[in-house]
């Protein structure tokens, strides 16, 4: 990626024609250079890579912890349902 990016801003050729040349969409190569630039230059609207990472992790980790809690619930009630005296 980070080589297909340097060609694609050396600027002897268009993004399309080093696209065609390395055998990726056009569309693909922008992306790229657009997360180069990101993470290169601490955009604010653009995530980076180590953010985006992050932001993964943390969505993991919520939705384990959304799962426990859930076990949590269930294994609560069961536990008050087996406490209850009968009349």
């Amino acid at each position: 990626r980070r080589r297909a990016v340097e060609l694609a801003r050396q600027g002897d050729q268009p993004v399309a024609e080093v696209a065609k040349q390395l055998q990726i969409s056009e569309s693909c190569l922008r992306r790229w250079m657009a997360q180069a630039e990101a993470d290169e230059n601490g955009s604010d609207t653009r995530l980076n890579s180590a953010e985006k990472r992050e932001l993964t992790q943390l969505r993991r980790d919520k939705r384990r912890l959304e799962m426990e809690n859930e076990i949590l619930k269930r294994a609560a009630a069961y536990f008050a349902k087996e406490n209850v005296l009968p009349n």
